[in-house]
């Protein structure tokens, strides 16, 4: 990880647009890593305070779900990971991904959006991707040592790799009108997941959910559904107590996929 000179200054002017009382307060800002999500887990195994983020201008091997590449050019985006250390139990921790996702959300709305969240961890704008979550966990026993919730959002990028350029799109081009700024972009963001990550550690799952239905992309359309070796095929029908997706298969069946990937339609 190379550090940049200025990270100090960098995050005590994070510091003061901030008005959350753990996240982004311990800040690592690097001009160029691997991965952010790799910097933090190390960070946060050598003992960073719940809260601390890592931050990066570029990286050179980001990463999506099931490994995908994180297309993550220099000056372009927001390449953020958090620490987090919640006292439930692992397997309560799978909604954070959504939770993540609703605070982009809002974030987008703020800036003049109307972002549409895809399960379980994409963010839309204009049917196109502006924002991934991906969140790593390491256990201890029957307890979570940390989770590594990683963002990427798409700010200023014009150009993508032909790869992607047909579905992917940035808040520049989504919402042309908007003013986009790395640092007060970032300190929204964190406000905003600092209020739904309270909730969701207060019990109040339920409105972390409701919140994510109300942008729900596909609910009532075709779908096919990778989880695993399987593949479901049906009406995306809705979103359970727990965060499952619920797949209404040809049969009647309804099937209940915690942990997939939508195949198509893809984004």
């Amino acid at each position: 990880m190379s550090e940049e000179p200025a990270s100090a200054l960098l995050a005590a002017e994070l510091d003061g647009l901030l008005h959350t009382r753990a996240l982004g307060r311990a800040a690592r800002f690097v001009a160029r890593c691997g991965s952010t999500s790799d910097e933090a887990a190390a960070w946060a195994r050598a003992g960073a305070p719940a809260g601390a983020i890592v931050v990066a201008d570029e990286q050179t091997a980001g990463r999506g779900r099931l490994g995908r590449r994180w297309h993550s050019p220099p000056g372009e985006s927001l390449y953020l990971s958090l620490v987090l250390r919640p006292r439930i139990e692992p397997t309560r921790a799978p909604p954070l991904t959504l939770m993540a996702g609703v605070a982009l959300a809002e974030l987008c709305e703020e800036l003049g959006g109307a972002p549409e969240l895809k399960w379980p961890n994409d963010v839309l704008l204009g049917g196109r991707k502006v924002a991934g979550v991906l969140t790593e966990m390491a256990t201890s026993g029957a307890g979570i040592e940390q989770v590594v919730l990683g963002v990427g959002l798409n700010l200023t990028g014009r150009d993508f790799p032909p790869e992607i350029a047909g579905r992917a799109t940035s808040l520049a081009l989504a919402l042309p009108g908007a003013r986009i700024e790395r640092l007060p972009v970032l300190a929204a963001l964190l406000d905003g997941l600092e209020g739904w990550y309270d909730r969701f550690l207060g019990g109040q799952l339920a409105e972390v959910l409701a919140a994510w239905r109300r942008r729900a992309w596909l609910f009532g359309q075709p779908i096919e559904v990778a989880s695993g070796a399987e593949r479901i095929t049906g009406i995306a029908e809705a979103l359970d107590d727990d965060g499952a997706l619920v797949v209404r298969t040809a049969d009647g069946r309804a099937a209940r996929v915690v942990a997939g990937e939508i195949a198509w339609p893809a984004v």
